[in-house]
């Protein structure tokens, strides 16, 4: 069993570090807190830059954890539980969690490197939904998420990470207005696809698009804004149920994203951090969406 040095004064520094990032109301955003296992393995393997990570003195330390942190040479300590209990005093106390410095943001210039296919959400606010797309975006080869009128301030927010399960650093994610985002890709190469109750082509037919897309999805409630549909190149609809009101947006983008799997996985490769390189391409399918008769109500 390996042996760690364990935190058992209150004047350790790291004891002020994470009570500093633990607090729910900071001005500045410059540290994030990572808890739980998979999403610490995850965020080390994309990069995230660790200050150090911490297990629980009364807990066994996660081997698969231990091994990540000895390949990118991070420290890691055990903290003692009473300076546990008096850390995270009223939050669910994990038994594994790291701080980490949090990374520049992405912009709309990161993301022109890429190749894939880009997940626009027009005013998508729930973060349980914005996290389980970001990890669907990631397990289905998306090249990036632009988050619009999210009412995030950053992707590094608590809750954020923990509903991605720390996947939110694994590809591009752009905070934006909605003014930002509309005059990017009205300027943009990239067709922008979205998603309608009465959309002019079916969501299978995206399967043969030879073509990066943004496809863009609106909130539940509301939908997609006119100013984002006045610009967009077509309107897609997902076949449902007529009985059936809507589908929930995670689920929605779920459903596209797989019909463009083709696209988007065979070249899949890590995503650029900001001040890096792109994503290189690779051959892909010909086609181009068509036209289809078929009509379905997508979620919103």
């Amino acid at each position: 069993m390996v042996s760690l040095d364990v935190i058992t004064e209150r004047s350790d520094p790291a004891v002020q570090r994470i009570s500093d990032v633990v607090k729910h109301s900071r001005s500045a955003v410059r540290t994030v807190l990572i808890e739980d296992a998979e999403p610490l393995v995850e965020c080390i393997r994309a990069g995230l830059d660790f200050i150090e990570v911490y297990g629980v003195e009364s807990s066994p330390f996660p081997d698969e954890v231990l091994a990540a942190c000895r390949q990118r040479n991070i420290p890691v300590r055990l903290v003692a539980v009473p300076i546990m209990s008096n850390l995270f005093k009223v939050d669910k106390k994990p038994k594994v969690f790291g701080v980490a410095r949090t990374p520049r943001p992405w912009s709309f210039n990161d993301l022109s490197r890429t190749t894939g296919d880009i997940i626009v959400l027009d005013g998508v606010k729930i973060v349980g939904n914005i996290g389980a797309i970001v990890r669907t975006s990631f397990a289905l080869g998306a090249a990036g998420i632009v988050l619009v009128d999210s009412d995030l301030a950053t992707v590094a927010d608590r809750r954020l990470v923990r509903a991605s399960r720390g996947y939110v650093f694994s590809l591009p994610i752009v905070l934006a207005s909605r003014a930002e985002a509309i005059d990017h890709f009205r300027h943009s190469r990239v067709p922008l696809i979205a998603f309608d109750t009465d959309g002019d082509l079916a969501v299978s037919d995206l399967h043969d698009a030879d073509e990066p897309l943004a496809l863009l999805l609106g909130a539940e409630k509301t939908g997609t804004s006119q100013s984002f549909e006045s610009i967009a190149s077509s309107t897609v609809s997902i076949p449902l149920n007529p009985d059936a009101e809507s589908l929930n947006v995670s689920v929605c983008a779920g459903i596209a994203l797989y019909e463009r799997s083709s696209w988007n996985l065979p070249a899949r490769s890590p995503s650029p951090r900001p001040a890096g390189n792109g994503r290189q391409g690779a051959p892909r399918r010909s086609g181009r969406p068509v036209r289809s008769g078929h009509r379905g109500r997508p979620g919103r």
